[in-house]
This record gives C-alpha cells, structure tokens and sequence, in this order.
C-alpha cells in the first residue's frame, strides 16, 4: 500500500470545482466582471423569488409562467456560459466587443432569447387561439428564433449531442417522404413545423418545461438550501457511523453517504463531486485500488437520480405523463433504489474481504453525540418535504415549505447559521443550477413535438416489436430455447434493444432528456407487448440513468476519476461492473410489476417472492463478479453462478428453488477451498 500521507491527499475545494467543470458541462460557467456578475446574480435570485411566489401564491397563466421560466434559462446561458468551451475558466481578456467578459452578440442574444420567448403569451390569448394553424410572418419570425436559440443553448451548456438529435428529428419532420420504409411519412413545411413547435403546448412550451417550471426548480433549491444548512455533512457523518467500522468502511460509507445525498440531490457528477472528495481518499488509504475507489463512489452517486424523493426530474415527469400522485411514484421507485445499493454493497464487501481491508479506526471515525448535536436540526426539512408530499399535498406546495423550512432552521441553528448573504448566494445558486436541465427541456420539448406531430413514435415502436419478433422467431426455433414461445422471446429482445438504446442515447445527453425522448419512442413498443405504462417509463429511466458510468461517455465515473488520480476508462468499466444490478433490476420489475409497489395485480406474496429473488440474483452475480464468496474462485466457477443468478431474477418459487439447489456444489467447493486457506494460513504461523 502507498504511504498514508500521499494516499490522504485531500484536493482543494478549487480543485474539486475544476473537476466539477471539466467532466459536468452544466457547471461549466464562464467568470464576469462586476457590473455583469451584480446583474446575473439579482437576475438569478428574482427567477427563484418568482418561481417561489408563483408556486406558494400566484395564480399565473401556464403559456405564461413556462415562457417566463425559459426566457430567465435562455438569457442567462447566453451570459454564463461562453461559445467554446473554456479550459482555465479565466476572465475574457478586454476587447472591444465584450463588455464584462462577455461579447456584445451574446448580451443580444440574451435580450432576443427574453423577446421571442415572452413574445406569444404576452399577446392576449384570443389572437393567439386564432393565429394557431395559420402563424403570422411575425409569429414565425419569433419561433424561428426561439428555436434556434434553443439548439444554441442546449449546446453551450449540455454539449452538443441533444442539439444534434433534435436537428435530425426536424429533418425528419420537414423531408419525411424521403424516410426508409415504415419511417415514412407525409412531412410538413417550416411554417407548419413553427405552429407546432411555437404556437401549441406539444413543442418548446411543452411538458417538460411545464415540469420544470412548476416543480423541479423548487426541488433544486431545497437541495442547494438543505446542503448548505448541514444536512449534506449530517448525511457523510451518519454514514461514517453506520458502516465507518466494518471491512472496507470506507467504501460503505461512500455507498451510504449517496444514498442519503440522493435524497436531495439528483445530480450524479455533484454528488460524486460532493461525498467523493472526503470517501474516495479515505477509501484509498485503507487499501482499495484506486480505480475501485473511483468507482465504488461514482456508481453510489447514480443512485442520486433513482433516489425518492427528489429522482433528479424524473418522477415529477411521471407525474405528469403518468397522471398519478408524487408519493405513488415515490413509492414504485423505493425498492429499485434499495436493490440497487444493495448490489453496490455487496459488490464492496466481496472486494474488502477478498483484499483483507480494514474499516475505519476509532480515531478516524465521528463521535455519535457530537455529530447529532451539531447536525441534527438540519433533518427537519426533508422531514417535512416528505410529510406533505405523503399526506397527498402537491409537489410544489411541499418544496415552498420545505424551502420556508430550510430558511427557518438556517437562521435558527448556530452551528451552520445562514446569513442574509448566504441566503442570496444559495437562492442564486439554486437557480443557475437550473439553467442546463432547462434548456435541456426546451430541447426535448423540438423532440417531442416532431414525435407528435409525424407520429414517428408508434413506427420506431412498430419497427423495435417487429424486429424483435423476428429474433424472437430465430431463438424460438432452437432446442432447448424453444421451450419458451415466440412471444416471451419477443418481449425479452424488445427490452434488450431499447435498453441498448436508452444507454447509446444517455451517453451523451442528461437522464431527464434521455427519459423523455426514450419514452416518447420506447413506450408505444412496451404497449405492444402489454407492458403497463408505469412499468414501461420506470424501466427506460433506470437505462437511461446507467449511461453516467456507462464507458465510453461515463461522466460521474470520470469525475470520480479525476480525485483518484485513476485511469477514467478503467474506472467506468469498474463502476460499470459495480452497477451491473442496476442493469438487471429493470428486467425485474417488467417480469414482476409487483416489485413497485402500486403496479397492476401486486400482492404482497408476489412482492415478497420478486425481492427475496431479486436479492438473490444480485447477491449471485456479485459473488461472480467480485469472484469470491469466502473464498477466491476459478473462472468456471464464476461463469456458473453467473448463469444461476438469471434463475433468481426470473420470479417464482419453482425457479428460485433450482437456483438454490444449483449454488450447492459451489458452496461446498468455496467452504472445502476456505478451510484449506485457513488450514494453510494456521501451518504458516506454526512455522513461523
């Protein structure tokens, strides 16, 4: 092992901002001058005391509220973030076409962003109802610059990817006749492209930047409140506390420390960024690799996003598409999330065992009096956030009270008192973290109405059934596959390719946007096949969220990289490999729906029989992986168990049984193997 002093090399906080920037393109802002950052930074609080007054007492159209939170996301993207992506994130030289640092074609882009998005719903409505079908020069003239200035913002501060996917489907959209085969379709003209992107609620002004508007930036803001208050440092302690002790303690505290994160932050990078600075150095010093440690803190971190109750943007998504309660879609993602930081844990404890790896000291670890009576204040928030989002309440109502609450405690608690200018530094704070996930938005928004408009969404799941149908037919027609029927091999083909998409498409895109794209497509597919709608979005947002350590685009797991000091391709493939339950767990619950909870035909036998096996299948695949049980294993008798752990994943107490009885041989083998280690370890000390 290297010496402790060099392995406990914390990174500075600059140095983790460096981090942040460089592998999460939604941080990357570009620094102002002092007039500029005054203006940004009253512009950044009034869009939070909007959203705030809108939520808690304002009764404001919804054409005019979505548009009044995108032109506040477009106009500030124009000015925190620059053209080219910046290495050293210095002050713009002076020239004579900037002012403060920042060029005068992008303060007019700002300004034009504010114009064309504020243009429509100012009109009264009664001319806009009229103008719907048959837009004006001056209509089209407006959407054609909020569109573009869309695909440029979404560009500068998500990358290029998303942009890129929706310039192919308007393509699409303008030239469908010259489609291939069942793509095919009738087109249509720009100005019938502008309606329908700028005129209706189906394009720019759609769903997802309803969502946005309406719930998602509170919850961002509590995040940001609640971790300035303490709770985030509460959370790292508990999980010292809880797991600090045991082998490999503090790769557990990294599993525990996210997990507790995730529930106030759905942002992978920034919780790897956030608990990883303190885990993975502690992590390195008690012997793990390096770029395992990376990696068991970048797959915890993903966790964040499948997490109730805040799920990153998804599940306030689902509120929408779904038309149910937060708090049952809460309830659908609890066991996934447990599932899947059980696999990490697993995962973990193999490894620390296999390496012999000692937990924390008791020097090392936090004293439980201390940590409650500095921190413990700082939980009511979320308590809170949870009581009213359980007791029925609308998400916005419980994120107002659960932002009240956290200004309350900040005020009242000494240890982490908040101040005035704390307080408008986090509100500030709150709302730029929003500008990347809104554009994003508005980007998925041209997407989506391409989807309605053509239809494209019922061919591409037409296409996805059939072709796995006729894989489905190949398989189907080989001894011992034909044991199943065609129509099981269709299904299970039809999950693998959109998962394979899913994946592709979160490679370079954030999770909302690839959930919403993905189940715009991937959702006519599964309802071919009879899949339940709820079923059919929770499994292409666990796909979409596994592309954060999903090599060759895994941007937590280079984050994560970047502390180790490890290689970043080794550490994604690693984290991959940590997170393969993640893979699994939505294969799961489509074979068992009783796995969320409130699906169609749950009972608590079925439940109960889908988690005892799905903990079994992720236990198995582990000890696979990891290639240890209680003792080390050849490659056969990893390939078997492997094999087994699918028995387990596939519901039912027939085949959970022949699981069991097929892991029997492996057990004696690893207990006969065990006690020769022992036996020879003993000899070693009576020699000595």
């Amino acid at each position: 092992m290297s010496n402790d002093n060099d392995e406990d090399m914390h990174l500075s906080t600059d140095e983790l901002a460096k981090i942040e920037r460089k592998y999460d393109p939604e941080m990357a802002f570009r620094p102002t001058g002092p007039i500029l950052s005054v203006v940004i930074s009253v512009a950044l609080v009034a869009m939070t005391t909007y959203h705030f007054y809108a939520a808690g007492f304002g009764l404001i159209r919804e054409l005019l509220h979505r548009s009044i939170y995108l032109s506040f996301v477009l106009a500030l993207i124009f000015l925190l973030f620059p053209f080219r992506k910046s290495t050293e994130y210095t002050m713009a030289p002076k020239a004579w076409y900037r002012f403060d640092g920042v060029s005068f074609l992008d303060i007019t882009l700002a300004i034009l962003a504010v114009g064309a998005t504020l243009y429509l719903p100012l009109l009264p409505p009664e001319i806009v109802s009229e103008r719907v079908g048959n837009p004006s020069q001056a209509d089209v003239f407006m959407g054609t610059a909020l569109l573009l200035l869309t695909l440029e913002a979404a560009r500068r501060s998500i990358g290029p990817t998303l942009p890129m996917i929706a310039i192919i489907f308007i393509l699409f959209a303008l030239f469908g006749p010259l489609a291939p085969g069942a793509l095919k379709h009738g087109g249509t003209s720009w100005l019938g492209l502008i309606n329908h992107l700028y005129m209706t609620n189906q394009g720019l002004y759609g769903v997802a930047i309803g969502v946005m508007a309406k719930y998602v930036f509170l919850f961002i803001v509590f995040g940001v409140l609640a971790t300035r208050i303490g709770l985030g440092q509460l959370f790292i302690d508990l999980a010292m506390l809880i797991a600090g002790k045991y082998a490999g303690g503090p790769a557990k505290v990294a599993i525990f420390s996210s997990a507790f994160m995730g529930t106030i932050s759905g942002s992978s990078i920034a919780n790897t960024v956030t608990t990883g600075a303190l885990t993975i150095p502690a992590m390195k010093r008690t012997g793990y690799p390096p770029h395992f440690a990376a990696a068991v803190e970048a797959t915890a971190s993903t966790g964040g996003q499948i997490t109730p109750p805040i799920m990153g943007a998804a599940a306030f998504i689902m509120v929408e598409y779904l038309e149910i309660p937060l708090r049952d879609i809460l309830a659908a993602a609890l066991f996934p999330a447990l599932l899947h930081y059980f696999g990490i844990f697993t995962m973990v404890h193999l490894e620390a065992k296999k390496l012999g790896l000692r937990g924390l000291r008791p020097d090392e670890m936090p004293k439980a009096a201390a940590v409650l009576r500095k921190n413990w204040l700082s939980i009511a928030p979320l308590i809170i956030l949870v009581y009213f989002i359980l007791s029925g309440r609308t998400p916005d109502f419980a994120a107002v009270y659960g932002i009240i609450a956290c200004v309350v405690v900040g005020f009242l608690n000494p240890v982490n008192r908040l101040t005035l200018g704390d307080l408008w530094k986090a509100l500030a704070m709150g709302a730029k973290n929003t500008l990347a996930v809104g554009a994003a938005a508005a980007a998925v928004g041209i997407v989506v109405g391409v989807v309605t408009l053509t239809g494209v969404g019922f061919r591409l799941g037409y296409v996805v059934v059939q072709t796995a149908t006729d894989l489905g037919s190949t398989f189907g027609s080989i001894w011992p596959l034909s044991y199943f029927a065609v129509e099981q091999w269709a299904l299970f083909f039809s999950l693998v390719l959109i998962a394979v998409a899913c994946i592709f498409m979160g490679a370079g895109i954030p999770t909302t946007a690839t959930y919403i794209i993905l189940v715009s497509v991937a959702a006519p597919a599964l309802a071919q096949l009879n899949i339940e709608p709820l079923v059919a979005h929770f499994f292409v947002f666990y796909y979409g969220v596994l592309a954060d350590i999903t090599p060759p685009v895994a941007l937590a797991a280079y984050a994560a990289a970047g502390i180790a000091g490890s290689n970043p391709f080794k550490t994604g493939n690693t984290a991959f490999r940590l997170g393969i339950a993640k893979a699994l767990v939505p294969f799961v619950f489509v074979y068992s729906p009783a796995l969320l909870l409130i699906a169609e035909g749950f009972t608590w036998y079925l439940f109960s029989i889908t988690l005892l096996g799905a903990m079994l299948g992720i236990g198995t695949i582990g000890v696979a992986f990891a290639g240890y049980m209680i003792a080390p294993m050849s490659g056969k008798q990893r390939t078997y168990i492997a094999l087994v752990s699918f028995l387990f994943i596939a519901p039912g107490l027939t085949t959970m049984f022949i699981g069991l009885v097929l892991l029997v041989p492996i057990i004696y083998l690893q207990i006969r193997a065990h006690d020769h280690l022992r036996l020879h370890a003993k000899g070693l000390n009576l020699n000595e």
